[in-house]
């Protein structure tokens, strides 16, 4: 899955609406995750981002020091939600 520029507002909402529907359609298959041509991502993106991420364990495709960062915190996020207090 390549996302393009910003995944902030109505393309996060657009973004979300193809997630939904790409799902049931991957069964078992590996997700790879290209965000290289990302260049900015609202709260919402980046939680939608970090679902995905969570739901598939995604390889995450990553090129310039803004994506990475990204790439970090969307899996980052997905290890805070897995952590629970004793």
């Amino acid at each position: 899955m390549k996302l393009e520029g910003r995944v902030a507002g109505p393309w996060a909402a657009e973004f979300e609406r193809v997630w939904v529907e790409t799902v049931p359609l991957l069964a078992k298959r590996n997700l790879i995750l290209d965000l290289r041509e990302v260049t900015y991502a609202d709260a919402y993106g980046t939680r939608l981002l970090a679902e995905v991420y969570a739901h598939t364990r995604a390889k995450v495709l990553a090129g310039t020091v803004w994506t990475h960062s990204l790439a970090e915190q969307i899996s980052r996020r997905d290890a805070q939600s897995e952590y629970q207090e004793p």
